[in-house]
């Protein structure tokens, strides 16, 4: 039998034979190139399932940990945060005679009266502290005219009380510890009004889409997709719609942690905003809040030999602060591997060697090196790595932040939608939601693909979208720690 020619256009030439014979002739080629073809006759072993490198790469779960998700009905969010109780203020000046100058401290906005009694620093490398009495106040109310207690009609009679500190300013700190009035006195003039204190941000909208043609959409594969959020099957548009849908999840988080308010005129703001108006793009971050109202560290994980002596430092502002006794610790590789090197130096000269869980361990057991926590001083900080720190196509591809400190407590605030006071984490999020429509995490499918019908286009869309925003509250119990 002749060999048939089908022509340039037309499938390949066969050679039909009597036996069952494997020649160039009566076999269709499948060498071929531009990856049109398979790379030869025989079935290959397939691999059908997509090998997953790098793992779980979703980032988020940082704030499902420390904080929670509410609605609200606003294009705004305010909330009040309380001051110190007592009355303290640094930078103030003192002469010799005793008359202290805080204008340049508080700018004639103290609260100090006359009759009441402080405790008064020199501000020396050792500084010399004496007690006094307020004897006036002027009427501008910028000076105040103290009298020490320890003898002397004048601060500069107390011995080894300077006026002028080691850097060469005059200047001093005080805080009020009470008041002393004599028989038959009048009472104390005035009175001290707390000051009202807030703080706000406003929910931005995040939007992202998927897009497939109706062809690609039941075209069948050969490699089985999964994914971070839980679809799998042989039709690859699944896997492409699951990565966006988990890729968007991850930047509501990223967004809560990064954003922060356009503040230049004629940038972000004339795009997105009312030109030359602050805060109208943009929201406050976790980042920005911190930088704005709480710590930054800077070099604390340098050196794990002093990293013990170092948190101290830390414990001396969370003294200063709120006092929460129990704190996370969100930290980068680097930097927990360091915390636990520190906690291993505690003991590492004792003398059965390394006690990494000493009632836990044997010689049989691998031996557990690293600390879920530790507690110094009155308190406890429990550590965990921040996969948002540790990924090369995140923020471990700059490694500049090396971790966060968050409180682990809630405040009492008031809920407009409740009606009532409610507890809630100091970090939480609010997204934008009423009856009518839920913007939390909205998704909806266009075109005619999919079980859509909304217009004739041979596709299927995708759309997410959501309205949120971050309230950082009691933003000085807070740390970052950067590098």
């Amino acid at each position: 039998m002749a060999a048939i020619d089908f022509g340039n256009n037309l499938p390949p030439e066969f050679t039909p034979y009597a036996s069952k014979t494997v020649t160039a002739g009566n076999y269709l080629n499948f060498h071929g190139s531009g990856g049109k073809n398979w790379s030869q006759q025989y079935l290959p072993e397939l691999y059908e399932q997509e090998v997953e490198r790098y793992g779980n790469r979703s980032i988020s779960s940082f704030l499902r940990m420390v904080g929670a998700e509410m609605p609200m009905a606003s294009d705004q969010i305010i909330w009040s945060e309380q001051g110190r109780l007592h009355l303290a203020y640094e930078g103030a000046t003192v002469t010799n005679a005793g008359v202290i100058d805080i204008n340049g401290a508080a700018a004639g906005t103290h609260a100090v009266r006359a009759g009441q009694t402080i405790v008064l620093s020199d501000n020396q490398t050792t500084p010399t502290i004496i007690k006094c009495y307020v004897s006036a106040v002027a009427a501008d109310n910028t000076t105040l005219t103290v009298v020490p207690y320890s003898g002397g009609a004048t601060v500069g009679a107390v011995t080894g009380f300077d006026t002028v500190d080691d850097a060469g300013a005059n200047t001093c700190s005080f805080f009020v510890y009470g008041s002393e009035f004599k028989k038959g006195q009048a009472g104390m003039t005035g009175s001290v009004t707390p000051e009202f204190e807030s703080f706000t941000n406003k929910p931005i909208i995040l939007k992202d889409k998927f897009e497939v043609s109706g062809s690609d959409a039941s075209q069948i594969g050969w490699v089985e997709v999964s994914g971070e959020g839980g679809q799998s099957g042989y039709l690859w548009y699944m896997k492409a719609e699951g990565d966006t849908r988990v890729r968007f999840e991850d930047y509501l988080e990223m967004t809560m942690v990064e954003a922060e308010f356009a503040k230049s005129s004629g940038g972000v703001d004339a795009i997105l905003g009312t030109e030359g108006a602050d805060n109208t793009a943009g929201t406050e971050g976790l980042f920005a809040a911190i930088q704005a109202r709480g710590h930054v560290a800077e070099k604390l994980f340098d050196d794990a030999t002093d990293l013990i002596s170092d948190f101290d430092e830390i414990l001396k502002k969370l003294d200063k602060q709120g006092a929460i006794e129990e704190n996370l610790l969100f930290l980068n590789r680097t930097s927990t591997l360091k915390v636990d090197d520190a906690l291993a130096n505690i003991s590492a000269g004792s003398a059965g060697g390394t006690a990494f869980g000493i009632f836990e361990n044997s010689e049989d057991m691998a031996l557990n090196l690293g600390f879920r926590g530790f507690r110094r001083g009155s308190y406890d900080f429990y550590k965990t790595d921040w996969k948002y720190l540790n990924n090369s196509s995140t923020r471990g591809l700059f490694s500049d932040i090396e971790g966060v400190l968050v409180p682990a407590g809630t405040s009492s605030v008031y809920d407009q939608m409740l009606g009532k006071n409610v507890r809630r984490p100091f970090l939480h999020v609010r997204y934008k939601a009423s009856e009518a429509d839920d913007r939390r995490m909205k998704s909806w499918i266009t075109g005619s693909v999919g079980g859509a019908a909304t217009s004739d286009l041979d596709v299927m869309e995708v759309h997410y979208l959501s309205e949120r925003c971050l309230v950082t509250q009691a933003a000085n119990n807070f740390m970052l720690f950067k590098a």
